[in-house]
């Protein structure tokens, strides 16, 4: 027998309004009570024996599991929304706990014992059938031979159930709440009702054990065959929820923005007054039906009537329509919602530029675009639906329930609450189940895009082939794929918006014709009829497309996870010190590379393509990070250095120059932007293209066209010279800079690097040894390593590679110099005037 001291110490405020543990002081030993199971007896036996399960047994149970069991990894624990609905099941029951006891204690004058002692002990075995629920989803014992939840839970689920199954014994018993006599029986019956869902939910949900592995951990551990992809397509949406709102919570609210601050709190504000407005106005019109049908006065009836007017107005044509108040917070929200954008949009870019070259030539450049693309938009999207419509959505429902179960009786309540829950509860789980199409329909949208572009990017090798046919058709097998996965998302959307609909129209069936029953029966009046059809279909209204709205809050999740999977990138080359294996396609580039350039000197790389010569200009360039040894700078290692502050003094001529879509100004600009044009023209003529240039009919004006196709090999390298002469870098590295020259520009150029070059340290990638003859040392890469090292003369006097190379290349000009010298001849005796060679044919 539990004493006084107990009961006080659970709940101290109520303790004062206790008179007696059980009601006009009957004993609890009188287990039945006119026609029914006694109230006393029963919240007395039923929360001890849930207790008693979850503390005794639930606390072997827990031990157990931290003691003998082990952590399953990640990736063996199934994604479940159901598991989470189990969480909210459990949760809400340890609130309405706590709800129904306080409420007892502010309603009821004298409070009883037993109904402290419920509210406490149900309290707390909630609360730790929660933490059993979630140590099971995280911890296995790993001996356990069986799947599912285990016996303890399932007992603590059973019993919560077929106890509040006992309340139908009383049935007829006054001391229970079947009768709906008053304001306390109908909350009471609301509660129970409550409860009697959420526990037979969580009993038979519990017995599927959605959440937890359908294999033995052991088992799971030795196949170790999970795939992949069909988990990456069947899983919920909602994984990594927490993840995905950290990365959004910095974008909902504008930080260091005090007038955009105050925008946010004012919307929140106009929300709020929206919903108090779709309170009032069904009861205003109630107010009017009744006056009209009383024979009240006209001032009376106009007054209530221009209130009705003005709260319309506000609201507009329904909840959730463009009214006033919702026309302001829109027009109010817009600079909120573009500094979301902004700072979303720039912080990815700035984000994938600071990936490393690695990462930029694996990518596919029209997934990425689509990616970003889709992944904006969806925040905006994903923002206003949460805040705007999800909330107030369920803030609408909660107070429908009350309002009509103070205002009507509980049957009302108990209809709204039943269709709202089969109306959510449904929408989640179809919903759920369609997104492998959304995904899917994505997925094939990305490949079809990334086709498109890919194609137009690579147009010239498309014509070298005649493959314009065969492009076509390769984009329209895309959309045809894509289409079909388009055809699924829209045939289960179908599905959906049907079951939808019927659920509200029966809600609406049920509720009406049992508010017309009351009508007729004189217990309620005209005007509470009209109160209920306008407020039910104003609320069905927002419910409607409260479906759309999830769905639209789930394509935006599934919209925003390629987004996130680019956020997730990590910068190989960070700007403090990192490890990382000079690697390319699972393939040790390098291997004991080890010289050293002296100020001001020239180094020249040669050897056969693959051997690694670029990939050195590169580690100069921090592209890749060394896995042994460093690469210093005046004595400095690179890698604990700022990226920035390291490429500002290096510049470099690749062997492939890319031009952005814009002037040659610009491009050249591009080298140092705050440059004048005067010294952009001075690089120019340095590079020996300013002559060139000048012939163009819009000179530095032109257009250079996508990737700089305008523009021949040899005037976009010298564009990317110029680039680099306007930079006057301190250390220049040339990566085959004149490789697509002529002899006679190559030999101009030569010069004028000559002059850039001087009194710099340069690294120059050679193909071409007559270019490097000048040297100051000449490096031979060969498999990654440094075979020969030394000066031209040096290098050939060995007899090595590199005079191997350079006897072969001397062939070959030779070679060239006599076939170019025969292809002259052949053609001066062949171009006469066709004339002259007419003439000769007929004479």
């Amino acid at each position: 027998m539990l004493t006084l001291y107990t009961l006080t110490s659970c709940l101290p405020a109520a303790a004062m309004a206790i008179n007696s543990y059980c009601e006009v002081n009957t004993p609890i030993s009188h287990t039945w009570l006119d026609g029914g199971i006694s109230p006393c007896f029963y919240f007395t036996l039923v929360p001890t024996v849930l207790l008693s399960i979850a503390f005794l047994l639930g606390t072997i149970h827990y031990i157990f599991y931290q003691k003998y069991g082990t952590a399953m990894e990640p990736k063996f624990i199934p994604r479940s929304c159901l598991y989470g609905f189990q969480l909210v099941l459990s949760v809400l029951l340890l609130l309405l706990s706590i709800g129904g006891m306080v409420w007892q204690a502010a309603s009821a004058s004298e409070l009883p014992g037993y109904v402290v002692l419920y509210g406490c002990f149900s309290t707390f075995a909630w609360a730790w059938a929660v933490v059993l629920l979630r140590v099971e989803r995280r911890r296995v014992l790993v001996m356990d031979r069986t799947t599912g939840h285990s016996t303890v839970l399932l007992v603590f689920w059973a019993l919560a159930f077929s106890s509040e199954n006992l309340a139908f014994i009383s049935w007829f018993s006054p001391h229970w709440w079947w009768g709906l006599e008053n304001n306390q029986q109908q909350v009471q019956f609301a509660l129970w009702l409550m409860r009697y869902i959420s526990t037979g939910l969580l009993f038979f949900i519990g017995l599927n054990a959605p959440g937890l592995p359908r294999k033995p951990y052991m088992l799971l551990i030795n196949e170790d065959e999970r795939d992949v992809e069909n988990v990456s397509e069947n899983q919920s949406t909602w994984q990594g929820f927490r993840k995905k709102v950290r990365l959004l919570v910095p974008y909902m609210w504008p930080r260091g923005n005090i007038v955009l601050q105050l925008l946010v709190l004012f919307c929140l504000g106009l929300l709020g007054a929206e919903r108090a407005i779709n309170v009032f106005v069904p009861i205003y019109y109630k107010n009017i039906v009744n006056e009209l049908t009383s024979g009240s006065s006209w001032p009376t009836v106009c007054s209530t009537v221009v209130v009705y007017v003005v709260l319309k107005f506000l609201q507009g044509g329904g909840a959730g329509s463009s009214g006033f108040v919702s026309n302001v917070r829109t027009f109010m929200w817009i600079k909120v919602q573009q500094f979301t954008n902004r700072v979303v949009q720039v912080r990815l870019f700035a984000h994938l530029h600071a990936l490393s070259l690695r990462w930029h030539l694996s990518r596919k450049t029209g997934e990425v675009l689509r990616s970003i693309d889709r992944g904006t938009s969806s925040i905006n999207s994903l923002l206003s639906y949460i805040v705007f419509s999800i909330f107030p959505t369920i803030a609408d429902i909660v107070i429908s329930i009350i309002f009509f179960i103070t205002n009507f009786n509980a049957w009302f309540g108990l209809i709204i609450f039943v269709c709202m829950t089969l109306y959510l509860t449904l929408t989640v789980i179809i919903t759920e189940w369609r997104t492998k199409y959304r995904r899917a329909m994505n997925e094939q949208d990305n490949a079809a895009k990334a086709k498109a572009v890919d194609s137009l990017l690579n147009f010239e090798t498309v014509k070298y082939y005649n493959a314009e046919n065969y492009e076509v058709r390769r984009f329209e097998q895309a959309i045809q794929t894509y289409q079909g996965s388009e055809w699924q998302a829209q045939a289960s959307l179908a599905l959906l918006n049907q079951t939808q609909n019927l659920i509200i129209g029966l809600g609406l069936l049920t509720g009406s014709l049992l508010c017309a029953y009351f009508v007729t029966e004189r217990k309620l009046l005209v005007g509470d009829f009209v109160l209920f059809g306008t407020y039910i279909i104003q609320l069905y209204t927002p419910l409607n497309w409260f479906g759309t709205y999830y769905r639209m809050i789930q394509n935006s999740f599934i919209d925003m996870e390629n987004m996130f999977k680019l956020f997730e990138e990590e910068e190989e080359v960070a700007w403090s010190c990192v490890i990382f294996n000079v690697r390319l396609c699972s393939k040790e580039i390098l291997r004991d590379v080890s010289f050293t350039v002296l100020p001001g000197q020239t180094v020249a790389l040669v050897g056969p393509s693959g051997s690694g010569k670029s990939t050195i200009v590169r580690l100069l360039f921090r592209f890749y990070d060394v896995h042994g040894g460093c690469v210093r700078i005046d004595g400095q290692d690179i890698s604990k250095v700022g990226q920035k502050s390291l490429r500002s003094h290096i510049g470099v001529v690749p062997q492939d120059t890319v031009l952005f879509n814009d002037t040659i100004r610009e491009n050249i600009r591009y080298g140092r932007i705050t440059a004048s044009d005067q010294e952009v023209e001075e690089a120019a003529a340095a590079a020996d293209i300013h002559d060139k240039i000048m012939t163009f009919p819009d000179g530095y004006d032109t257009q250079v066209g996508e990737r700089g196709l305008k523009l021949s090999g040899g005037e976009k390298q010298r564009v990317a010279i110029a680039r680099t002469i306007l930079k006057a870098p301190q250390i220049v590295l040339l990566d085959e800079a004149t490789s697509a020259l002529d002899t006679q520009t190559e030999r101009n150029i030569q010069a004028s690097l000559d002059k850039v070059c001087t009194n710099r340290t340069t690294v120059v990638v050679a193909h071409r040894l007559s270019t490097i003859i000048g040297a100051d040392q000449i490096l031979v890469v060969s498999d990654g390593r440094i075979a020969e090292r030394g000066r031209h003369e040096e290098l050939l006097l060995k007899g090595g590679l590199y005079a191997d190379m350079w006897l072969r290349q001397q062939q070959a000009h030779d070679s060239d110099s006599s076939s170019d010298t025969e292809t002259k001849d052949r053609k001066s005796e062949k171009l006469q005037p066709p004339s002259a060679s007419l003439a000769h044919h007929k004479h």
